[in-house]
């Protein structure tokens, strides 16, 4: 899937951007490169490979340290205020943002 300069151009005012000519250029032939790869893993048949939990785990023994998957104890309201005091404007126990999308 190759990329056109209508693609990058769209792209560079989505991400907030300024390309040059030049830019553009070099960004749609390295996006191309990206994407030319992804394809070529999408070809591989995986079919009957178990998944792994890490990319090491074909060549060696991997112990994960994971945490134990236990809930918190419910916070009090005194808990969430204290938690709470160095946000720029909380409300009823609510991070208040600026609109984004109106």
């Amino acid at each position: 899937m190759a990329l056109t300069e209508q693609d990058i151009a769209r792209l560079a005012r989505l991400s907030g951007l300024r390309l040059d000519s030049g830019d553009q250029n070099r960004a749609r032939q390295e996006l191309d490169r990206i994407l030319g790869l992804i394809e070529e893993l999408q070809a591989v048949d995986t079919a009957g490979v178990e998944p792994m939990a890490h990319p090491l785990a074909a060549h060696q023994d991997i112990a994960l340290r994971l945490c134990d998957d236990t809930p918190d104890p419910a916070q009090t309201p005194e808990q969430r205020d204290a938690c709470m005091t160095n946000a720029p404007a909380p409300h009823q126990g609510l991070f208040l943002v600026p609109t984004v999308i109106e």
